[in-house]
Formats: structure tokens, C-alpha cells, sequence
């Protein structure tokens, strides 16, 4: 059986300096190690957009995709972070129709928008938090794989703030 470990949506990040958003997320309980994910900027942006609970004036894929499945009667039970292959995250969307499980293989960037709108538990399999999670007092070895600066943060945050739903309409 392989081991899952529940994680917590910090939020999206910047690394500098070159503007790769990345996702974190932080074990609960355990050691409460961080686990970046790079992903795309569309993905970051809705996101965050769901974490800072902004409605866009039409349904971005995430907000469409949470009302098919509302609407179908299927419930998102879990998103799980399961593998890292050559830097490439895999992910499942856990779900349950008519009391009938069924996983779907998705981006992670995918699955963590989808449970930031819907609550759903986040989890990471032991081998990808062993292989790329760190905690705050890791030492620095001369790699930039820990957190972005609080510059890149406020950085990343003065884009959200200049960012409207309008920027995503057709």
C-alpha cells in the first residue's frame, strides 16, 4: 500500500528569475514539508483566483468543470499528487457516482484548481513528498528548489492585483 500524505494549499508562487509559477504544498502534520510544483501560468492564475475567492463573470474551465460534475451528481473526493517522472508531476482525481469509485489521471496543476473550488482534500504520494519536499530549516546547498523570497512573493501578488476577469473572456 502506498503511503498518502495529506496536504494543505499554501498558494502560488514565482521562483525569479524566471517567472515559473509553482504551486506549494505543505504536509499536514509530519515533518510539514513544502512540495513545489511548477505549473502554468493560466493554472496559477486560477488558482489563485479560487483562493482569493474572486468570481469571474463567466465560469473559467475549473468553475465549468466543478458545475459538470455538480450536475451530474458526482462527488470529488480526493485529489492525489501520485508520481514524478523526469520533472513531470502525475496526478489522480478521485471521485464517487451513484456510491461507484472512479479515478481520472489529470495535470496536478488540474486536480488543485478543481479542489480549490470544491474543498476537496489534497493528498501526496511518500515518494513525491520524499523526493522533492523540504522543510524551512533546510539548509541551503546552493540549489534554488526552496521557497521564493518574499520579493518574488510581492512580486507575484502585484500581478494578481493587477489581473481581472476580464483578462480571460473570449
Amino acid at each position: 500500500m502506498v503511503t498518502m500524505h495529506e496536504m494543505e494549499l499554501i498558494g502560488v508562487r514565482v521562483e525569479m528569475p524566471t517567472n515559473a509559477p509553482m504551486v506549494l504544498l505543505r504536509e499536514r502534520g509530519g515533518n510539514g514539508r513544502t512540495v513545489p510544483i511548477y505549473i502554468g501560468a493560466p493554472e496559477a492564475t486560477a488558482i489563485a483566483l479560487a483562493l482569493d475567492g474572486v468570481d469571474t463573470p463567466r465560469p473559467m474551465t475549473h468553475d465549468l468543470m466543478r458545475d459538470i460534475l455538480e450536475e451530474l451528481a458526482v462527488d470529488v473526493e480526493r485529489v492525489v499528487v501520485t508520481d514524478l517522472h523526469d520533472k513531470t508531476f502525475f496526478a489522480e482525481i478521485h471521485l464517487r457516482r451513484d456510491g461507484e469509485p472512479h479515478v481520472v489521471s489529470s495535470r496536478p496543476s488540474d486536480a488543485i484548481a478543481l479542489a480549490a473550488r470544491t474543498g476537496t482534500p489534497i493528498f501526496a504520494s511518500e515518494v513525491v513528498v520524499e523526493e522533492v519536499g523540504f522543510t524551512e530549516g533546510d539548509t541551503d546547498d546552493g540549489d534554488d528548489d526552496g521557497p521564493p523570497s518574499e520579493e518574488v512573493v510581492e512580486e507575484f501578488k502585484e500581478f494578481l492585483d493587477n489581473i481581472t476577469p476580464e483578462d480571460f473572456e473570449d
